[in-house]
């Protein structure tokens, strides 16, 4: 039986942890879709990072399988994928499932408040 300390460790041994610099470059330059993986509560407090698409971790799944009802269509296997939460666990664990249903390019920004803080640009939810 696995536990959530290992689970991340597995999750975070898959998903490459990249910065503020990585993460806007894969966005410009590759296309990557920024997720935004917290509820809707925490987005109407702080905002989100600019351009990004929210899809709370308990959605994932649904909203990134091309075969569920909830897809949609902004994920794609063939673009990589950058994620982000509070403090980076969910995205991790986001990224690790992500790369269960197939997409290779998976990548943690981390947390909301550090990227911000870094410059990131935030725009309301």
């Amino acid at each position: 039986m696995a536990d959530v300390k290992t689970m991340l460790a597995d999750a975070n041994s898959l998903v490459s942890k990249i910065g503020v610099p990585e993460a806007q470059r894969l966005v410009r330059e590759e296309g990557a879709l920024l997720v935004d993986v917290r509820d809707a509560n925490e987005l109407v407090v702080t905002g989100k990072l600019k351009g990004a698409v929210n899809v709370s971790r308990g959605m994932l799944e649904f909203r990134a399988d091309p075969e569920a009802a909830y897809h949609n269509p902004e994920f794609r296997t063939d673009r990589p994928i950058v994620l982000y939460c509070a403090s980076g666990g969910r995205a991790s664990l986001a990224g690790k499932a992500l790369r269960d249903l197939g997409y290779e390019r998976t990548y943690n920004l981390g947390g909301f408040k550090d990227a911000a803080d870094q410059g990131f640009e935030t725009e309301p939810a």
